[in-house]
């Protein structure tokens, strides 16, 4: 059965770094689902099946943190000992910040006015930010291990893709 001490990567068969081959995690998502599924062990007694269901529920939490790259990058900076999410740490650069504030008003404006094309552009420019944040993060993480800096940079890839998804439901709004 499956080994419950191993982390996300070593359960995926997969080596431990933020930039990773999506087809790969798929891949190996796929074959390890398929070994662990529930329903290859329905004639099984009652431990076998609770242990599948476990099984399962863990492969399914490997695959779902690593496929999102700002959980991905918040568990590998668990692994080093850095906390990525504290509750009271919630400062993030100013320059940062103000520009995020100028997109939310933009977005805003932008959804009240049924503006498609605005938001649109608003979407790809924060997309475009995610992007070259999530390089930067690979450079931090698995090239140069300066995880202080990595943890900034994780939270604003958090606040980033919170954004893309506050102004991706606006455009579904606007195009309504």
């Amino acid at each position: 059965m499956l080994d419950f001490t191993l982390n996300h990567f070593e359960l995926l068969g997969l080596p431990v770094r933020y930039a990773i081959d999506a087809k790969a995690l798929d891949a190996a998502y796929r074959e390890l689902q398929r070994s662990v599924h529930p329903d290859r062990h329905a004639a099984s007694d009652d431990a076998s099946r609770r242990l599948a269901l476990q099984a399962a529920a863990r492969v399914n939490e490997a695959y779902r943190t690593l496929a999102d790259p700002v959980e991905r990058a918040g568990y590998l900076l668990s692994l080093s000992g850095v906390e990525a999410f504290g509750e009271t740490d919630t400062a993030l650069a100013f320059d940062f910040l103000e520009r995020q504030l100028d997109r939310r008003e933009r977005a805003s404006l932008a959804a009240d006015a049924h503006d498609e094309s605005a938001l649109e552009v608003l979407l790809d420019e924060v997309r475009g930010e995610a992007v070259a944040t999530e390089s930067m993060l690979a450079k931090l993480l698995d090239t140069d291990r300066r995880f202080a800096e990595a943890r900034g940079r994780v939270r604003e890839l958090r606040f980033l893709s919170k954004l893309a998804e506050d102004v991706d439901a606006m455009l579904d709004e606007a195009a309504a």
